[in-house]
């Protein structure tokens, strides 16, 4: 089907890291040009979203987007898909067929894994480039004015050696280039892909979240199926534990990976390093009492002279009405959270790993609080 949309936007291009940065300023520039993009990137890097943001952004945006896998059609049958066929040009023919390029005239044509598509429909595609020009099996030149876009992730120049890829035609479609970094190029992206993600496939319902460990895992976890990969890894979960908080380390092994079961069994990934500031507050819930409103003018020791978080939560349950002076509820809180802290870490004898389980808050973030409120883990 055809793609007709609205100019570019970060849910097409979706990371907060350098790579992307640069390639999506690369966009608009590379997008009002007619010339041909060759995007390179290994398998499930993106590269047809990366088309699909190339044409919204360009004056034939209304116009229509049709994208081929060259790699997924055999030779005959994807010469009649690119150029089109008469009736009766061979057997099973029995009507006229338009081949893509007609129907995208004016529009855009997406050719993934071109380094798949045989020598002679490369001579072909040559043709098209260079001339304007398509020749349906059975039929006359018809002109087109077609945006050619092409990805692989093979080696094309190696190809060009060997002799199985047309050094004129690599030329003609790599005039303006584009490299998609794998994912294990931008792991800093990984907590807001799995946002993205997670959003997406809630449909109707809460998103699912992953405790800070398991982000941890799956940031130790090089993902060789790229953002394809991490895309069906949230999907599997939105699926099976909709809405849920997701702890990786109560999941049956069964509906994870080897690699990612290794990395579990490992036991090293503690400390690696989570960008808080890439995830929601929602995804923190250590970060409750620092997202409250500004405090109030009160002072707390004026209202309560509280010091077990019992007692605190005894007073929510039984104060009718908050005083006309108010309360500083982030303070509150704070003392709430610091109380949980020392609670936690006397009852596992100053183990920050088991405390942070105890907790449900990442272990980074706890020694963290631990240095805010000049706790002990001792």
């Amino acid at each position: 089907m055809p793609i007709n949309g609205s100019k570019i936007t970060q849910d097409l291009i979706v990371g907060n890291s350098e790579a992307i940065h640069q390639l999506r300023s690369v966009i608009p520039t590379y997008a009002a040009s007619d010339a041909s993009v060759l995007i390179r990137g290994k398998t499930g890097t993106g590269k047809e979203l990366i088309s699909i943001a190339l044409h919204q952004c360009s004056n034939r945006e209304n116009k229509a987007f049709y994208a081929i896998n060259c790699a997924a059609i055999p030779g005959q049958f994807l010469e009649s898909e690119l150029f089109g066929h008469k009736k009766g040009s061979f057997t099973g023919s029995i009507a006229d067929r338009k081949g893509k390029f007609e129907l995208c005239h004016e529009g855009t044509l997406f050719l993934d894994e071109i380094g798949d598509m045989p020598l002679d429909l490369q001579s072909k595609l040559l043709r098209v480039l260079e001339d304007g020009v398509v020749q349906p099996l059975g039929g006359g030149e018809i002109k087109v004015d077609v945006r050619i876009i092409a990805a692989t992730h093979q080696n094309l120049e190696e190809m060009i050696s060997k002799g199985t890829f047309r050094e004129d035609l690599f030329y003609r479609i790599n005039v303006l280039p584009i490299t998609v970094p794998s994912l294990s190029e931008r792991m800093d992206d990984i907590p807001v892909l799995i946002q993205h993600f997670a959003a997406v496939f809630a449909k109707d319902s809460a998103p699912i979240r992953f405790t800070d460990d398991s982000l941890k895992i799956l940031l130790s976890y090089l993902w060789p199926g790229n953002v394809r990969e991490l895309s069906n890894f949230v999907k599997r979960f939105s699926i099976l534990m909709p809405s849920q908080i997701i702890d990786l380390l109560s999941i049956s092994p069964q509906f994870l990976n080897t690699e990612i079961n290794l990395v579990i069994a490992q036991d090293n990934y503690h400390d690696v390093p989570l960008n808080l500031k890439a995830l929601s507050d929602a995804n923190n819930p250590g970060k409750m009492a620092e997202s409250i409103e500004q405090e109030s003018t009160t002072n707390i020791d004026d209202v309560i002279d509280i010091n077990d978080f019992e007692d605190i939560i005894r007073l929510s349950e039984t104060t009718k009405n908050i005083p006309a002076e108010g309360i500083q509820t982030k303070e509150i809180l704070q003392r709430l959270e610091e109380r949980f802290i020392e609670k936690a870490l006397t009852q596992t004898n100053g183990n920050v790993s088991k405390a942070s389980k105890l907790l449900n808050l990442g272990r980074t973030s706890l020694i963290q609080k631990i240095d805010k409120y000049k706790l002990s883990s001792e």
